[in-house]
């Protein structure tokens, strides 16, 4: 074979630009460079994912807008190593980036989840895990580079840029009047890595077929291994210095199928998995995967994962959801919302054999095809999940504990998904450890109960010794513990289950004397003699400011007091919430007291005996006392501790 021309240098047009990487880079590439990574190859997984999108997304803007392909038509991705050089650059003819659109993409990161985990990793703590959980992208190259060159040059337009970095300090940018090979870049972009001295292996055409076949099979763009291969150096040379050269034959190593249009008895385990990381961005397995074609008025291809980890930004107001959607294996877009955001947890493809290719994005809102297809999918995938529910209760535990609080968005979102996600509800009760349902809650119901009783809150721990809870357990009365946000809207709207209304036990009064106490002590009443009678009206006088009124409690056993929302209004979790949001109705409270209890009735007592300024701090202590029991900090610190130590100095003498 003819031996390798020499490249000409890159031809400068412009002074370079030096730029600092945005901080989050900066501390994700040192975690990346100096953690203990076990798969570096999936750096160029990673570059291929991004070519494969580049060329994705100039085969929809060539839709609309003629002449965008040129004679250069037949889209591709390139690998060529350069034994001699020490250089693997992998390229592609896809839409390419301007200078602005450089800086942006590789010297920013705009994924929040991203900075939300880097905020709380240490420099020395990132696992492969945890790293690959937001797909690390083209800083993966610097795992085993220790230079890049990024030749860009978008589709359209006349100027070349080059991005360069040894991923440390930060980046230059310039013009360039050539991309520095054997003829001018057309369109696309060029990653140039000049690798480091243990990366050696990614220089083998076999080991880089190998790569390329484990994840990256099933990209829909061919992939070839082109370009010069060492024959090895002279002995005592360092690396591939002095190495001959020959030009090889290009050869394409991926078969270039898309996998969700194979026959899915043809697919192994491991195809779906490596799918799903390069689509998801993730590194772990999947945990679910479902995979058909629908056909009949509307015909579609569908291949959708269930994570097995929880990404850190799917709380994030600003994620895109994770179904790629294509029409006939053209990539159209990524945020479509071809389900609901209830199940944006879900990640994979969609692919429309219906939809017209010029669908624009904001037109798919609005499209039948894409209405009947969420409607449909959304169908299936419930019903996916409920079956996991009925056979693997243990898997379906694990997915309810990652994304059921997403889940439980439907029931307040989507009214009439409300009856198919009350069977996928899980529940921790003030009576068991363990999940519950319920269908098992409504079954467990005590003789007497109307209604299901709630309590929201954010520490499940702390709900369980809540005051609030005290009369309900001495009657064997189960209580739905509510720890996630969403709750607190989601019992508001929902009428009910099972024709039972669900109940706030922090909202007005709770009247469950009609139900039998467990302990036999069925006609135990509060005390309401006239020293606790007065109490009442002398607390809600000193406690005007802080409390809407006092009441003797019918909730009550062991604590001497709670605070409760009064009715009509929001419950306290609700009410904290919008409080915080600043749409809080101003609702003071209701101080509930426990007339059986002694602290009560020696309060009462001070009362009597006329002691203002002890029945004051007292009074007070005892408000204090039942914000502290709720989750809340008191409303006055520094009076709060002054009271504390006149009491404290007082009991002692001092």
């Amino acid at each position: 074979m003819a031996k390798k021309k020499n490249k000409t240098e890159t031809e400068v047009k412009d002074p370079g630009e030096v730029h600092a990487f945005q901080a989050e880079v900066s501390k994700l590439l040192h975690l990346m460079v100096h953690s203990v990574y076990t798969e570096r190859e999936i750096f160029l997984r990673e570059l291929i994912s991004n070519a494969s999108d580049a060329c994705d997304k100039l085969r929809y803007l060539a839709i609309t807008e003629d002449g965008l392909l040129g004679e250069d038509s037949e889209l591709v991705i390139r690998i060529r190593p350069d034994a001699q050089a020490r250089t693997l650059t992998i390229s592609d003819n896809g839409v390419g980036m301007d200078h602005s659109e450089l800086v942006e993409n590789l010297g920013t990161i705009a994924k929040s989840g991203t900075l939300a985990f880097l905020e709380a990793a240490g420099d020395d703590s990132a696992s492969a895990q945890q790293i690959g959980q937001f797909g690390v992208g083209f800083y993966a190259a610097f795992m085993v580079a220790s230079r890049i060159e990024v030749t860009s040059r978008k589709a359209g337009q006349d100027d070349i840029w080059l991005w360069t970095s040894d991923g440390i300090g930060g980046f230059e940018t310039s013009r360039i009047e050539s991309d520095g090979g054997d003829g001018a870049l057309n369109r696309g972009t060029s990653i140039k890595l000049f690798l480091k001295k243990d990366a050696d292996e990614f220089l083998e055409p076999a080991e880089l077929a190998r790569i390329v076949s484990t994840y990256s099979d099933h990209v829909i763009f061919p992939v070839m291994l082109e370009g010069a291969t060492g024959k090895g150096g002279e002995d005592g040379k360092d690396g591939a210095e002095g190495a001959e050269e020959e030009e090889s034959e290009a050869r394409q190593l991926n078969s270039g199928q898309a996998i969700w249009s194979r026959p899915k008895a043809e697919i192994k385990e491991e195809e779906y998995s490596e799918f799903f990381r390069q689509n998801s961005g993730q590194f772990g397995e999947p945990d679910v995967t479902l995979h058909y074609r629908a056909e009949g008025r509307h015909e579609y291809s569908v291949l959708l994962f269930v994570p097995g980890m929880k990404p850190f930004d799917l709380y994030d107001p600003a994620r895109k959801g994770g179904i790629k959607l294509y029409v006939r294996r053209v990539f159209i877009t990524d945020d479509a919302e071809i389900l609901p955001p209830y199940l944006r947890f879900m990640k994979g493809v969609i692919d429309s054999e219906d939809m017209p290719l010029n669908i624009s994005r904001e037109m798919l809102q609005n499209n039948q095809i894409v209405q009947a297809i969420r409607k449909a999918v959304s169908n299936r995938v419930i019903s996916e999940l409920k079956k996991i529910a009925e056979k693997d209760q243990e898997q379906y535990l694990g997915i309810w504990d990652r994304f059921g609080p997403v889940l439980k968005e439907g029931l307040y979102e989507a009214p009439e998904r409300r009856d198919d996600l009350f069977e996928l509800a899980r529940f921790r009760t003030s009576k068991s450890d363990d999940w519950t349902t319920l269908k098992d809650y409504v079954a467990n119901m005590r003789e007497n109960q109307t209604d299901i009783y709630f309590l929201t809150g954010d520490d499940l721990e702390r709900m369980r010794s809540s005051p609030q809870l005290e009369g309900f357990r001495d009657r064997g009365v189960e209580v739905l513990l509510l720890c996630d946000p969403v709750d607190n809207f989601w019992v508001q709207s929902a009428a009910g289950f099972d024709g039972k209304p669900f109940t706030s036990i922090t909202q007005g009064e709770a009247d469950i004397s009609n139900i039998a106490s467990e302990g036999g002590d069925d006609n135990k009443k509060p005390e309401t003699n006239a020293e606790i009678a007065g109490l009442t009206d002398k607390l809600k006088k000193l406690l005007e400011e802080a409390v809407s009124d006092v009441q003797i409690s019918k909730r009550l056993v062991e604590s001497p007091a709670c605070l409760v929302a009064p009715s009509g209004g929001p419950d306290l979790g609700l009410e904290k919430i919008l409080n915080m949001r600043g749409e809080g109705a101003g609702l003071l409270p209701v101080l509930e007291i426990n007339g059986s209890h002694e602290i009560i009735k020696a309060l009462a007592s001070e009362g009597a005996e006329g002691a203002a300024e002890k029945f004051e701090d007292l009074g007070w202590l005892l408000f204090e006392q039942a914000r502290i029991i709720g989750g809340d900090s008191p409303r006055d610190p520094v009076k709060f501790a002054e009271r504390m130590n006149r009491i404290v100095l007082g009991s002692t003498g001092g």
